[in-house]
């Protein structure tokens, strides 16, 4: 341990004499820094702290409560027709070490996260009366692997383990299930650098969409390793048969459909290692059979000089995201709004910035509302959620999945707290 401590402050040091940035560039044509790298990357993490008596600030004319807390690693929610919330509870990946970067990263990422075991379960809360009090908590279904991505289709609720789609049969107001799962289709599961896999459902069911993140930050453990990864699938919700949907997409870590278009989007975390300023976390629809760069360049036709053997003709094809999120923002929920709403957030997307852990100055760890306008990302992000970090800079949360219920409520899964929020119109329950 004391070893790991002296490598944890030489880590510090050397991030602090690299360059920060100007304020972070935002919208679909960011400005793109020129790439820095050094003897080890900026990696500096707000060390966890306690909520006390403080709760996350919300916009004038909007509340937050807590639901939910103790919980067991809170990523992903689900609210269902009867308006019961499924919490999906657990923690993932396998992957060693390659150098010893890897290892001075790892101990720093772990010195910003819950001491709390991941619970592999879906927790159900029920607000019976509709008062905004969730009084019912029960444990829906355990013995789960790293369950990440939820969705409700065709009379299921499926989940996205970290090795496999399964189903569960489901009736409305069940709270429990009512037998071991099904296996949909096997997911890329070997080493799980990357292991979160999120997931979403067609409007009419048939399609079930998973995110699949890279083995590697670029390629370091080799292409064989990358066989499958760095892509969404899509697979039949019935048979579980699959192909690749789009491919060069580094982690998409959450996946939406958008309403009334059927349009699918996600949001993607890039890689690291070439400065704190670059490149820039996204958010994109995603097209089908679409190519986003990962590994050879990122935003378009940037390339990545660290990556061999080269491939020129997979840069020209590369899609320019829609909308850039700032750099290491590590985004990892994304919901579409509704008018319930209310307010200036009825027509966009809300997304959850987990938060960087290798720049000197931290960036995220906040809930922000990218505007739409004719179906497109329109504007800065608005702060919806925010105060996870103090004022000395340690983080009192970090926001995960978001998901915004009929009723206009926004649901937040914190994974430092384990707390799941419910941001709401005062007026409203």
């Amino acid at each position: 341990m004391r070893e790991l401590l002296v490598i944890g402050a030489l880590a510090a040091g050397l991030s602090a004499c690299g360059s920060e940035p100007p304020p972070p560039q935002y919208g679909p044509s960011p400005t793109i820094p020129q790439p820095e790298r050094g003897l080890l990357p900026s990696m500096v993490i707000p060390r966890p702290a306690r909520w006390g008596d403080d709760r996350p600030i919300v916009p004038e004319g909007y509340k937050i409560d807590a639901i939910a807390t103790d919980l067991m690693i809170p990523r992903q929610t689900l609210v269902l027709p009867n308006g019961d919330i499924l919490v999906a509870e657990g923690s993932g990946g396998n992957a060693p070490a390659l150098q010893p970067k890897d290892i001075i990263a790892s101990y720093i990422k772990s010195l910003g996260k819950s001491s709390t075991k991941g619970g592999n379960r879906l927790t159900l809360l029920r607000d019976a009366d509709g008062d905004g009090v969730y009084e019912t908590r029960g444990i829906f279904a355990g013995s789960l692997n790293a369950p990440y991505g939820l969705a409700l289709a065709n009379g299921f609720i499926y989940v996205a383990n970290q090795d496999a789609v399964v189903r569960f049969d489901y009736r409305d107001g069940q709270t429990e299930a009512s037998g071991p799962p099904t296996k949909v289709t096997d997911l890329p599961s070997a080493i799980n650098h990357h292991w979160t896999k999120a997931m979403t459902a067609s409007p009419d069911g048939r399609f079930l969409y998973v995110g699949i993140g890279s083995n590697s930050n670029i390629t370091e453990r080799g292409m064989d390793v990358e066989t499958n990864r760095a892509q969404v699938w899509q697979i039949d919700a019935q048979t579980g048969a699959h192909k690749p949907y789009a491919t060069g997409l580094r982690n998409p870590t959450a996946l939406a459909i958008q309403p009334g278009t059927g349009q699918l989007w996600a949001v993607v975390n890039e890689r690291d290692e070439i400065g704190p300023n670059v490149p820039p976390d996204y958010l994109t629809a995603v097209s089908e059979g679409g190519f986003y760069g990962w590994p050879y360049s990122y935003w378009g036709q940037n390339v990545d000089t660290r990556v061999r053997p080269q491939n020129p003709q997979k840069v020209a094809s590369a899609i320019i995201p829609d909308y850039a999120l700032g750099p290491h923002v590590a985004a990892l929920g994304v919901a579409f709004s509704n008018p319930a709403v209310g307010g200036t957030f009825t027509d966009g997307v809300f997304v959850g910035e987990h938060g960087s852990w290798n720049r000197s100055v931290p960036v995220g760890y906040r809930v922000v509302f990218i505007p739409f306008r004719d179906g497109k990302p329109a504007g800065d992000p608005i702060e919806f959620v925010s105060g996870f970090l103090d004022a000395d800079r340690n983080a009192r949360g970090r926001p995960v999945g978001v998901t915004v219920d009929p009723r206009g409520a926004l649901i937040v899964a914190d994974d430092l707290s384990n707390t799941v929020w419910r941001v709401t119109p005062e007026q409203s329950r």
